[in-house]
């Protein structure tokens, strides 16, 4: 079984405007609420397309309890409640333009924390942990260690999605996946991509630090995957993109959604996956996914060998 990790869950707030001025009423519509967090987006997409996962997460107050009611109707949810309350983002697009007001989130225990390590020992179906996300407030890195322990220590496999410089030493630990975008590669590794034969380069380093599979995100260039021995390249769907919340956490679960379960089944799995993130970003949250047919037709997915297209 899956199971989905969010350590600072949220409810985003997706709002439009016509215009954005400072000391003045600015009026918003099309208000949409979604309970949202890395990990139970993963879970969420992932069960749009038949895989059975369980969500994992911190929560507490009004904006937890929301969740945790709306995610109970899609996927199990096993909740470690705290004080305090979940965080509220706000997404406003005005014109072309997205502005993104992301809170903190509530501080999570130590006594928190040990409870749901404790709640992960105690999963006996447990086959993968997917550990998505920032960490709330007074979390130590090191609980990503600690996580990874008891994932392991159960004989499990563990998929990162995560942008804290803690990646680097993660990689140590062999995830089995993990889904680095472009500036999370030059911010954590010091590695900018601007090519093919950068993207490559960066895949066969993260490759060697320890990470079994990358699934490197690049936005409108699409992008790649390598397990080690074969790379290979997806392209981007050509879309007017409304908001990008939710649309990595889409193209890495649906991309799970195939490959979980055929590992020799890449170009399936990319091919979901950009088409997936592209109908996500053409939306407000999630959506239906009702265009991901019609833009996998326009996804070309190729192999490449030493440099060139095979």
């Amino acid at each position: 079984m899956i199971y989905t990790l969010t350590t600072n869950p949220a409810v985003d707030m997706n709002i439009t405007s016509d215009d954005l001025s400072p000391d003045k009423v600015n009026r918003t519509r099309d208000a949409v609420y979604t309970p949202n967090g890395k990990g139970l987006n993963v879970s969420f997409t992932l069960a749009h397309y038949g895989v059975k996962s369980h969500i994992l997460g911190f929560f507490g107050g009004f904006t937890g309890n929301y969740i945790v009611e709306g995610a109970s109707k899609i996927c199990p949810v096993k909740p470690i409640w705290i004080d305090g309350i979940t965080r509220l983002n706000v997404f406003l697009t005005v014109g072309d333009k997205e502005y993104k007001q992301v809170n903190a989130g509530a501080p999570v225990s130590r006594e928190a924390q040990l409870q749901m390590l404790d709640l992960i020992d105690s999963l006996e179906d447990l086959d993968c942990l997917v550990i998505s996300g920032s960490l709330s407030p007074q979390m130590d890195p090191g609980y990503y260690d600690e996580l990874i322990d008891v994932v392991q220590a159960k004989g499990a496999q563990f998929v990162l999605d995560i942008s804290h410089p803690c990646l680097a030493h993660l990689l140590e630990r062999n995830p089995l996946l993990i889904k680095p975008n472009d500036e999370e590669v030059a911010d954590i590794f010091g590695v900018d991509v601007h090519s093919e034969q950068d993207s490559i380069a960066a895949l066969q380093m993260l490759h060697e630090r320890g990470a079994q599979n990358i699934l490197l995100t690049l936005g409108g260039n699409g992008a790649y995957f390598y397990d080690g021995q074969q790379v290979y390249h997806a392209t981007a769907a050509k879309v007017s993109v409304l908001s990008t919340a939710c649309a990595g956490d889409a193209t890495l679960a649906s991309f799970l959604s195939v490959w979980m379960e055929n590992r020799s089944k890449v170009k399936s799995a990319l091919s979901r996956a950009m088409a997936t993130g592209a109908n996500v970003a053409m939306s407000a949250g999630l959506g239906d996914f009702a265009l991901v047919d019609k833009l996998s037709a326009c996804i070309e997915v190729s192999q490449i060998k030493q440099g060139n297209r095979a």
